[in-house]
C-alpha cells in the first residue's frame, strides 16, 4: 500500500479511529488526540507497516491500543498516578423533542456507566463488535487474545449488560419504551 492509499484509508477510519482511541484512553480528548496523532506518524513514517494478515481496519485498531497502553504505561511510571476519567457530554439532536432527547441521553449515560462497570476484557471486545462493526475474530486479534477468549468475554459482557437491562426494566428506549419507564427515568 503506497503513501496515498494509506492517507485514504486513514481519512476514511478517522472518526471510527478517534472513537476507539477515546476508548483505550479512558474517555480523556486529549489523550486519545496525542496517541491517534502518534498512530498516524507511526503508520506514515513507516514505524507501524500494515502486512495484510488482517484488514486494515483491525490491525490499524491493535496499533492504537497499543500505542494507548504504551503511553498509560510511560505515564503510570513517570507519574505514579492515574490519568483522570473525562466524559464527553452529549449533543442534543437536531429534529429531537427536548425531552426525548434528555431521556435518550439519560438512557445512554445509564448505559455507558454499565459498560464501565464491566471488566477491561468484556468493555474492549463489545465496543469493537457494537460500535466499530468488527467481528469477534477481529476484536480477538486487535485485542491480542485467542478467538475463544474472546467469545468468552463477549458473552459474559452481554450476559452481564442483559442482567443489568433487566434489573434496571431498561428494556426498551423508543417512545412507547420511555412511558413504560418512567419511574426509571422520569
Amino acid at each position: 500500500m503506497n503513501g496515498s492509499e494509506m492517507r485514504e484509508r486513514l481519512e476514511e477510519l478517522h472518526a471510527a479511529s478517534y472513537g476507539w482511541a477515546m476508548s483505550c484512553c479512558s474517555r480523556d480528548r486529549s489523550e486519545a488526540e496525542v496517541v491517534l496523532q502518534t498512530v498516524y506518524l507511526k503508520v506514515l513514517e513507516g514505524k507501524a507497516r500494515f502486512d495484510g494478515k488482517s484488514s486494515f481496519k483491525t490491525w490499524l485498531f491493535s496499533v492504537i491500543r497499543r500505542t494507548a497502553a504504551d503511553r498509560r504505561r510511560r505515564k503510570i511510571l513517570s507519574r505514579l498516578r492515574l490519568v483522570g476519567y473525562d466524559r464527553k457530554t452529549e449533543e442534543i439532536a437536531g429534529g429531537e423533542r427536548p425531552d426525548e432527547a434528555v431521556y435518550r441521553s439519560q438512557l445512554q449515560e445509564m448505559f455507558g456507566r454499565a459498560l464501565a462497570d464491566l471488566p477491561a476484557r468484556q468493555r474492549e471486545v463489545l465496543q469493537l463488535v457494537f460500535y466499530h462493526d468488527f467481528t469477534i475474530a477481529e476484536a480477538a486479534r486487535v485485542m491480542c487474545v485467542s478467538l475463544g477468549a474472546a467469545r468468552t468475554h463477549y458473552e459474559r459482557g452481554k450476559a452481564k449488560l442483559r442482567r443489568w437491562m433487566e434489573e434496571s426494566k431498561v428494556i426498551h428506549e423508543s417512545g412507547f419504551g420511555r412511558k413504560q419507564n418512567q419511574e426509571i427515568v422520569p
